[in-house]
């Protein structure tokens, strides 16, 4: 089976331990790492600081609600950046906001997944995302 890894960016620590859960419990991903606010998550996928060994993602899961930047810069970012912009980027959040959905499709995210609120639909929608992605998709190479 191919490696994978997967970047979450979430700053709610119940949130980040359900997705792990969830992740954990199927056995698809090999590897995950998160940050925790929006610039942390900008010096990962560039690799600098702290994250100078940090591997490039197969797949993002980003929450929009963030400290230092929002998921909406990371986003317009990672999609402009000629390194990162090929990444699927999920935005999981807990906005259900026209305004929110609109503008991260015209950033060129792949999908957007308004978080459930109760744990069990939780832990599905982590699986479904799981089993499309990794599953069914062809992910792109790394370069």
């Amino acid at each position: 089976m191919k490696r994978t890894h997967l970047l979450l960016v979430e700053d709610n620590e119940g949130d980040i331990l359900l997705t792990k859960e969830a992740l954990e419990e199927r056995n698809i991903i090999n590897e995950m790492s998160v940050v925790k606010d929006g610039k942390e998550a900008i010096l990962f996928l560039l690799r600098e600081g702290i994250y100078g060994r940090a591997k490039t993602p197969d797949i993002i899961l980003l929450d929009i609600n963030l400290p230092k930047k929002s998921g909406h810069e990371v986003l317009e970012f990672i999609k402009t950046h000629d390194d990162l912009k090929q990444i699927p980027v999920i935005m999981l959040t807990t906005s259900s906001s026209d305004s929110d959905i609109r503008r991260s499709y015209k950033n060129h995210a792949n999908c957007f997944i308004t978080k459930p609120i109760e744990v069990g639909d939780f832990i599905k929608a982590i699986s479904v995302i799981e089993d499309f992605w990794f599953n069914v998709v062809a992910l792109p190479p790394k370069v």
